[in-house]
């Protein structure tokens, strides 16, 4: 495995925020299996039960805060890493209408912060920042939207990741300018969007299949607000291996790859809610819902869907699992979990991995 992406994480050191989280986990594990060593920064893992801990890792971990920037400073520069991947943030929409001050500190001065951290560090080479396929300013139409497409946000989430992606675009060319890379600076920034991730581990509340597994693993239906509601879905892997791919071109001082990336699923993958839920039930046939009709629900996105036409031309990359795979592969993590406490990680990422060669994906090869 230390052979993907050119073999450029093996024996790198990779700084991780919110490695504590459903992503972060999953990222910090790959990162692993490749041979780089890991140290994340994240407050506790969020739920419980919790990926993280199903895992066993050898990440570094310092328990804090975004918002803490001089502790947050002093494991950047004690660590020393080349790699910094900031996935740490507060990413429930119902969340932020309900604690909005905590998600714009989190979410902004946070990425502010790692920013400042990244630039007083000398051995950071590459940044690749995550944001999210909700900081588009969205019409409520069909067409995938593109990285030179509007920033902005209804909803307190959406608007302070939209607030955070400009912020990065402001380092980038301020402090990280591609133009100056080599003589001034040596770090590269990037920005990855991705749209609604699905995959085993995740329990956070709010989320459409972690909601579903724990209603099925309670024997209780899964109560839905927007049954039309789409989304471009798609497995956490898939995501991953952008994020990845994305740091590698970094890695090899390709400062025209240093730019915002969407990475999401082909537009049949883009699916309402209520017709997501019946293709799970497929794999799953506890899993049982209802739709709530009644009740002021706060506002959320009906139609969203990404072009990531950018990713394939400069990158090379492409989806690997079709939706049916990731939602079986995500149906059986979360069975085998609660019917024979096993973990299914390790196995879900060599399977992806067989099937990306299998598919010729340039990092795979």
């Amino acid at each position: 495995m230390s052979q993907l992406f050119n073999g450029i994480y093996d024996g790198k050191k990779v700084l991780v925020t919110g490695h504590t989280g459903f992503k972060g986990s999953w990222l910090c594990f790959w990162l692993e299996k490749m041979g780089a060593q890991v140290m994340g920064y994240s407050l506790p893992p969020p739920t419980e039960p919790a990926h993280f801990n199903c895992l066993d890792l050898h990440t570094g971990s310092t328990i804090g805060d975004l918002r803490d920037a001089i502790l947050l400073s002093k494991v950047i520069c004690a660590f020393q890493p080349e790699i910094v991947f900031h996935l740490a943030a507060q990413p429930i929409v119902r969340t932020s209408y309900a604690d909005p001050v905590g998600t714009y500190a989190s979410n902004v001065i946070g990425t502010l912060h790692v920013c400042e951290a990244c630039r007083a560090c000398p051995s950071v080479r590459a940044l690749v920042a995550i944001t999210t396929d909700k900081v588009y300013v969205n019409r409520e139409w069909w067409w995938g939207y593109r990285e030179i497409d509007p920033l902005g946000g209804f909803d307190p989430y959406s608007s302070s990741k939209a607030c955070a992606d400009i912020l990065l675009g402001s380092y980038r060319d301020s402090f990280f300018n591609r133009a100056a890379y080599g003589s001034s600076h040596h770090v590269l920034l990037a920005v990855a969007r991705a749209g609604n991730v699905i995959g085993g581990g995740d329990w956070a509340k709010d989320r459409l299949v972690p909601d579903a597994a724990r209603a099925a693993g309670c024997g209780q239906p899964l109560v839905i607000r927007n049954p039309r509601a789409t989304r471009p879905w798609q497995h956490v892997l898939e995501c991953l291996s952008g994020y990845l791919l994305l740091c590698q071109k970094l890695l090899e001082a390709k400062s025209e790859c240093a730019t915002a990336f969407n990475f999401g699923p082909p537009a049949d993958d883009v699916l309402p809610v209520e017709e997501v839920i019946r293709h799970l039930r497929i794999h799953w046939p506890s899993v049982t819902y209802q739709v709530e009709s009644s009740g002021q629900q706060p506002h959320e996105a009906r139609t969203l869907t990404l072009d990531c036409a950018k990713a394939r031309s400069i990158l090379g990359w492409v989806p690997v699992w079709t939706f049916d795979r990731a939602l079986e592969q995500t149906a059986l993590w979360y069975r085998s979990y609660y019917e024979k406490n096993n973990v299914n990680t390790q196995k879900d990422l060599a399977l992806y991995i067989e099937d990306a060669k299998k598919k010729g994906a340039v990092w795979a090869q």
